[in-house]
């Protein structure tokens, strides 16, 4: 790993918001002892992924302040970060309508929507979402031309529950052609 470690050029970290700031501190001193170079992560470019307005690092017991403490952003590193907000999926299909729900998102992030001061509710703008009523009317308008399109199209499936999402994911896998297979990911590092 560590002549790997001394030879790669770029390394992708993905999912980097949920990582104590201590873990990215960890790999730039790594990177400069094994590369021999005392210019930032050993010159190496570190490439991170990730949507902070999702989930901070999780430390059990703590309180927030702990929380935000741990946070990347309270990294000394933080400084050398060119932050770069991408929606990869709007920049990549040159799609209007996913870009104008991509600036809804926003807007409710930011608080830029209308709030009823009395319930505290905010009010979605009308082409925000479109609710059905079954998995099967979901399927038919989202998914008409799946086995067409299966290899060429990003699907993107929001559910509260991951049960939800293993329900229609095989429901709509059911509709492709060939046989299923599964990958596993590995997370550890193996010879």
């Amino acid at each position: 790993m560590a002549k790997i470690l001394q030879v790669c050029k770029l390394m992708v970290w993905d999912e980097c918001t949920v990582a104590h700031k201590r873990s990215l501190e960890a790999l730039e001193r790594t990177l400069k002892d094994l590369r021999d170079k005392q210019n930032i992560f050993g010159g190496a470019m570190i490439l991170l992924s990730g949507a902070f307005r999702q989930t901070f690092p999780v430390i059990p017991r703590s309180t927030v302040a702990d929380e935000l403490n741990a946070c990347l952003k309270s990294s000394n590193l933080w400084q050398y970060v060119v932050d770069t907000p991408l929606n990869m999926r709007v920049f990549l299909q040159h799609n209007e309508t996913a870009n104008v729900f991509a600036k809804q998102l926003l807007d409710i992030g930011n608080n830029k929507v209308a709030m009823d001061n009395s319930t505290g509710f905010i009010t979605l703008p009308t082409d925000f979402c479109h609710i059905k009523d079954s998995k099967e009317e979901l399927i038919q308008r989202f998914f008409e031309d799946i086995v067409q399109k299966f290899k060429t199209i990003i699907f993107a499936i929001l559910v509260a529950k991951n049960k939800n999402v293993d329900d229609l994911n095989a429901t709509i896998q059911n509709f492709l052609p060939g046989q299923l297979v599964y990958f596993k990911t590995v997370d550890t590092v193996m010879n």
